[in-house]
Parts: C-alpha cells; structure tokens; sequence
C-alpha cells in the first residue's frame, strides 16, 4: 500500500508533519504567516507549501485525494485567557474556512478519510459548549462522524500541555473495535468534555465516536534535562533582576523557592510572570513558580501570557533566565535538528502556537494508520 497523503492547515512550521513522520507524504501545507512559512521551508523545503488565507482557497488548489486533513486553527478567540470570540471571532473563525474547503472536496468525491483538529481546551467551554456544537454539527453536515479527546502533552515532553483532538472521520469507515468504544475513555475525556458532548444533537449526537487510545510509554526526562548550559539567545539575568522576580512571588511560591534551596542539589523551576487580583480588589502582577519537573504551558502574547522564565537554585545560589528558543522546542518534543527562526521572538511564537509532535505520532501509530489499514479496505485502489 502507498505511503498516506495529508493536507497541513495552518502549518506553522509543520510540526504535525514532523509528528507524522517519514512514513506519511505532505500533498499540501498553508500558513498565512510568512515568518512560519520561512520557518516551514527551512525544515521541509518549499514544494507543498503555499502561503495565503484559508479563506481564499479554492478544492482546485488541492492536489490528490488526501487521507487525512491535519487543521490547528487558531485559537485566540477560544483561550480562556483569549478575546472568548468564538468561532465567530476573526481569528478561530478560520474554522468555517477549512470546513468548507473540506465540504467542497467532498462535492469533487475527494473528502479526506480522516480529519483532524486540534485547539485549546476552552474550545470545550467556549460560549457555554455551543462553539464545540457548532463545530461538530458542521463536520457532521458534510459527511463525517467526529470523537474527541482531550491529551496533555505532558504526558510525552515536560511541558504542561493540554489540548483537545477533535477527530472525525467519513461515514462511510469501518471503525475498528480496537479504536473505537461505546464508553468514553476515562484518561482521554475530562469533565469538560462529557459536558459539551451532553450538549450535541441531531447528526453530530448520532455519529459520534468515543475513540480508544493506548497510554502512552512513560515519560523519562524533565524539566531540567532539557535545559542549555549556554543558550546563545538568552541571557542569565542579574542578581538585583532576579530578586525582583522572587519579590513577585506570594508567600505560597516564596516557599517553594525555600524549599528547593533547603534540598541542595539543583532544582530547576519554571515561572510565569501573570496579573492577580489582590484582597483589596485591585490587581497586581505575581510570579508563581513550579518544581514539579514540567514547564508551563509555551504560549504566545496573542495567547494572553508572558513568556516563561526558569529558575536554577542550587542551595543558597538562584539565577533566573528565560527559557531559550532551543529549550521551548525540545519542550515540544522537536529534535534538536529542528530549524528554528533567528528571531528569539518569532521562535517563541512559532513553538507556542504549534503541536507537540509526539502526541501527532501517538495518534498517528494508534489511531489513524489503524484507520486506514482497516477502515477502508479499498483505500489503496482509490489513492491510485
């Protein structure tokens, strides 16, 4: 059988491709940023990419019949943190671009066999759960079944990562017993998402599919094994710059600090820098650290968040630094042969907007090349 084909939506610097893998063929990639089709380029040359709004394409500027269509739309509008636009919003509204470019590929006879969307959790809560209806009700109006799961990046690279998988697939799949179950999955549906799946109707209630997957093998560096003994792009930051990090820090974080000093050996910390609201009702900015061996989440300033920062404490010695372009990509579980933009800034956003690549590979080994090896038995005489 040929090597599965795939569409690349709002690619970014195509770290969906790179969790793909060299097994899965790129027919097509998009961005409308042309400092991410640089970064793009750069990692996987300029073949399939075009640059553009997703709005302005048309089914004939897609090649083939893919067997999959990879979309990380924005997010903006659905952050908790974000403008709560919704899918209304100019930025996560990008949605209905890709649906319909998906609707007028079903009408060509050359619907993707699988899609799959991937965004922020809020995306569950987004306007009380309808944006998740809508969405759902829309896939479900061109001809797909869709399931979801929520997966924490986590769980792969030491990054605190949660994010929601929306997957759906044709109705005319087979699903495989071992993909697909009739009781949501414990470890992959959270509260959130029992709820907004409470909210569906119609065709989007009938078709859904609670899909199966494997845990994932366990987890064997952290925090500190990633982190650049000199980063180039970085700088440490003095004394007097890293005491007033810690004089940010409310009683409950000071006391972390002390307690990583009380251990002696190195302890590395990662801190965000994030406006609270104070007892007399006012606002003040604090930084809240964490020892848990994970970085925050990686975010962007259009995601509503600071960069992060890392604290080495090593008994009564504390430095502070920002975590470096090369330490956020290995967060993302890229290799270190990754080309990253020179900008530290366009590197930073670049990782904060993308997908960690080892989720992409879960998915793909347990999920969708499972799929297509049993759900359409027919798949190779249609790719020819």
């Amino acid at each position: 059988m040929s090597a599965p084909t795939f569409y690349e939506f709002f690619a970014g610097g195509g770290m969906a491709r790179a969790g793909l893998g060299a097994g899965w063929a790129c027919a097509f990639a998009n961005d409308f940023d042309a400092s991410k089709r640089d970064a793009y380029t750069a990692n996987w040359g300029e073949g399939a990419f075009r640059l553009g709004d997703i709005h302005s394409l048309t089914a004939s500027d897609l090649p083939g019949h893919a067997d999959l269509a990879w979309a990380s739309f924005p997010c903006q509008d659905l952050s908790l943190a974000g403008a709560k636009a919704g899918l209304d919003g100019a930025r996560s509204g990008a949605f209905w671009g890709f649906r319909n470019l998906v609707g007028s590929l079903a009408r060509e006879g050359r619907a993707p066999r699988i899609l799959a969307l991937e965004n922020v959790v809020g995306a569950l809560t987004s306007r009380g759960g309808r944006d998740f209806a809508a969405l759902c009700a829309a896939l479900a109006e061109i001809g797909y079944r869709c399931g979801a799961m929520v997966i924490d990046a986590a769980d792969f690279t030491p990054q605190s990562r949660p994010r929601l998988f929306v997957i759906a697939v044709r109705a005319d799949a087979v699903l495989p017993e071992a993909v697909a179950g009739r009781e949501p999955d414990p470890q992959l549906a959270s509260g959130a998402l029992l709820r907004a799946h409470a909210l569906l109707e119609g065709q989007a209630a009938r078709g859904w599919v609670w899909w199966r997957l494997p845990p994932p093998a366990s987890r064997n560096n952290d925090l500190a094994s990633i982190t650049e003994e000199q980063p180039g792009d970085v700088h440490w930051r003095s004394e007097a710059e890293t005491q007033r990090l810690l004089s940010l820090m409310a009683d409950n974080h000071r006391a972390k600090v002390e307690e990583a000093r009380r251990a002696g050996a190195l302890r590395v910390g990662a801190v965000y820098r994030r406006t609270r609201a104070t007892p007399g009702g006012g606002k003040a900015q604090r930084a809240e650290v964490r020892f848990d061996g994970l970085a925050g989440c990686l975010r962007t300033p259009g995601g509503g968040s600071s960069r992060q920062f890392l604290l080495f404490v090593e008994g009564d010695r504390v430095r502070s630094r920002l975590l470096s372009g090369r330490e956020a990509a290995r967060l993302m579980g890229l290799p270190d042969d990754y080309r990253l933009p020179r900008s530290y800034t366009d590197a930073y956003h670049l990782l904060g907007d993308g997908v960690a690549p080892p989720v992409v590979r879960h998915l793909a080994a347990h999920l969708f090349e499972p799929l297509l090896d049993q759900g359409w038995p027919d798949r190779a005489r249609d790719a020819a």
